[in-house]
């Protein structure tokens, strides 16, 4: 039985996050008040599931209220944020923890009137209505505590696990709802004398839900993206919350190209003189290495664009693996990329643009299977001149002569890589 009661307990939690995740997925063309109205309406059934059903699985004793309902809303309320932002996810916040005290007030109040007597002598049950009152005060608090906190937990988590959108989504909700489940346990003793095996049993039972959520959460990120809307003005935590987030991606992502995630070319007219500059005022050398995709319009000719797109990603990539942690690597335009060398002399860039040529051919494929190369010009500063256009002009011969002499190859002062090993003493 109780095998059968867990694979129940985890149907019930792939429904919940289903029909609730639809809901969410289509407020555009339903309304958002859907989903918001279909959050709240289970608040008082989750908390009476919570107080009085209980199941035995194999790991406790376990309300499905409180493991499978209220914890399916606490990280309902965090998709709801990632979904759209704070602006908008502190109404259910709010609405909940203010709509539900309101609730238990005027249910307080009612108390004050005679009430009449019911057929077959029913009567209100008063004690169990003020013992549901309290536990409803006590699980709204602890909600709305919950829902920020867990809002603030996966956003410091981003510091670690910027890119890992699941594992935030899950740490972030198993550590709340562990904080939830020691407050609400301390009510349920108090109301209705819970032994041990239900906090036991509760803690692992939204463990478990949370692990399906999580799951069920990664299958829906296959399908869909997180999208975030405009910022809107707030005056509390939200406000400073959705300010600082979208601010931070705002600095990440400036002078970025969009495609191959290296600095775009306003982001190197920006940095490349100042870079320049520095190296020469102190006495040392500094280069830049101008690299080029050989043939690339053929290779959108034949395969399209998308695949000339992978491509140059691709590229993009190489190149920056095999640049060192001080280089400056640029998208210029189209399939032309610019390495600004800070310290480095003609001799050392001619080398690294040499190994950034091999690495390229040896690991970037056309989609019919042929190496892409690239050709490069190095110029160095003093010699090649004293600034960022002077130095750019001279690597933009020296990649001319490059594809003059059959692509492939590396360029600098004095002539192909090659040649400048020769001209070396033995």
């Amino acid at each position: 039985m109780q095998m059968f009661n867990l694979a129940l307990f985890l149907c019930e939690a792939v429904i919940y996050f289903s029909v609730m995740m639809a809901l969410l997925h289509f407020r555009r063309q339903l309304g958002l008040g859907v989903f918001l109205t279909a959050l709240g309406v289970m608040h008082f059934m989750e908390t009476y599931l919570a107080a009085v059903y209980y199941i035995e699985l194999p790991f406790g004793t376990v309300s499905p209220g409180s493991s499978v309902f209220f914890a399916g809303k606490l990280m309902m309320i965090l998709l709801l944020y990632l979904k759209e932002d704070a602006a908008t996810v502190r109404q259910p916040i709010y609405g909940l923890f203010l709509g539900n005290l309101f609730t238990v007030g005027i249910a307080q109040f009612l108390q004050l009137q005679e009430a009449a007597g019911l057929p077959a002598g029913r009567t209100v049950d008063v004690s169990f209505m003020n013992e549901m009152g309290w536990l409803m005060v006590l699980g709204t608090a602890l909600l709305y505590l919950d829902s920020i906190g867990i809002i603030l937990l996966y956003e410091r988590l981003g510091r670690m696990f910027r890119n890992h959108t699941v594992l935030r989504f899950a740490v972030s909700g198993a550590a709340l709802l562990v904080f939830d489940q020691i407050g609400f346990f301390i009510g349920l003793s108090i109301l209705f004398d819970a032994p041990a095996s239900v906090f036991v049993g509760g803690m692992i039972a939204k463990l478990v839900a949370v692990c399906v959520y999580a799951g069920l959460f990664a299958i829906y990120l296959k399908l869909d993206h997180v999208p975030r809307a405009t910022q809107r003005d707030l005056n509390d935590i939200f406000h400073d919350l959705t300010f600082r987030e979208r601010y931070q991606a705002l600095l990440a992502n400036s002078g970025v190209d969009g495609l191959t995630s290296v600095y775009d070319r306003r982001r190197l007219q920006e940095d490349a003189p100042g870079l320049i500059r520095q190296c020469l005022e102190r006495g040392g050398n500094c280069s830049i290495a101008i690299i080029d995709a050989d043939r690339f319009k053929d290779i959108n000719d034949l395969f399209g664009h998308l695949k000339g797109d992978e491509v140059l990603k691709e590229v993009a990539a190489r190149l920056k693996a095999a640049s060192r942690p001080t280089d400056h690597l640029s998208r210029f335009g189209g399939e032309e990329f610019v390495l600004v060398l800070p310290d480095t002399n003609h001799d050392g860039a001619m080398v690294l643009a040499e190994r950034l040529r091999n690495n390229v051919r040896s690991a970037v494929l056309r989609p019919d299977g042929n190496p892409v190369t690239v050709s490069i010009g190095v110029a160095t500063g003093p010699e090649d001149g004293d600034g960022f256009e002077a130095f750019l002009a001279a690597a933009d011969r020296r990649l001319y002569q490059a594809k003059t002499d059959g692509r492939d190859r590396v360029h600098g002062r004095l002539g192909s890589f090659e040649a400048m090993k020769g001209a070396q003493p033995a």
